[in-house]
């Protein structure tokens, strides 16, 4: 706002403010709101970029060839041959990883005997890992002319070309059901190695009735699986001396026959 003085001319009002400060407002004014403007605008950019960003790594993992199944791995088989397990596995190639059925895979590789426990994992970007357990074979039995190895749980799972000199032999009686088998399997699986090599084979009768019939001719009647840790323990002692039978049905009273 500006007065004019008598002659006309024209000064500042002292009691507003001039042009230049109005001007100078105005411009701060403006300044402020294409901020604001920008900030609101920077937002929605990084939302929108985000959006982009997480659809595009949904796509890329989930419909996208990028990250296709190409092939399966396979882990931990020393009985069993690998290509054996991807054929039980069954994977189908060519669809996203992220989408395979791991334990559907699992279950299927878990059908083969000699397989104890199995783990499918993804192995990115493209392959299926199947690591395997196999069963380990604690005795073997003898089923006409084949020799089959079989586990601490009485699962018979491979074959063997002979008879391994570091494993006993199963013999059972006509009409032994598997349930005496799995016993006298983990009879077996507690010998210490220094008793199995001694041991030409285990008879098998009932769940508690199994023998021990050692390479020298001389028999221990064991009984069923019971204790069988601290029968082990006893024997080993009662080795030391000669006789033709030894019984450790009952791990705390043992008796020996000359």
């Amino acid at each position: 706002m500006s007065i004019f003085t008598r002659s006309g001319t024209r000064v500042p009002d002292a009691t507003g403010p001039d042009e230049r400060t109005i001007r100078l407002a105005r411009k701060r004014f403006v300044r402020r709101q294409w901020a604001r403007r920008w900030l609101a605008w920077r937002r929605l950019l990084a939302a929108v970029l985000v959006v982009g960003l997480l659809a595009g790594a949904v796509w890329t993992v989930f419909f996208s060839s990028l990250l296709a199944v190409s092939g399966v791995r396979v882990n931990g088989t020393a009985v069993l041959d690998p290509r054996s397990v991807r054929r039980a596995a069954a994977v189908p190639l060519g669809g996203p990883l992220a989408t395979v059925d791991l334990d559907s895979i699992a279950a299927r590789v878990e059908q083969l005997r000699a397989v104890r426990s199995v783990d499918v994992s993804r192995s990115w970007p493209d392959r299926v890992l199947v690591s395997v357990t196999e069963r380990q074979a604690v005795a073997v039995v003898d089923r006409d002319g084949v020799v089959r190895g079989l586990d601490a749980d009485g699962v018979i799972f491979r074959r063997y070309p002979s008879r391994p000199k570091t494993l006993p032999l199963l013999r059972m009686a006509n009409g032994t059901g598997a349930d005496a088998l799995a016993e006298a399997a983990k009879v077996a699986a507690a010998l210490p190695a220094t008793i199995a090599r001694r041991v030409d084979y285990v008879e098998v009768r009932t769940v508690d009735t199994i023998s021990l019939r050692l390479r020298n001719g001389r028999v221990v009647r064991w009984g069923s699986s019971d204790d069988s840790a601290a029968k082990a323990e006893v024997l080993a002692v009662l080795l030391r001396q000669k006789a033709s039978r030894y019984d450790v049905t009952v791990a705390g009273q043992p008796i020996i026959r000359k």
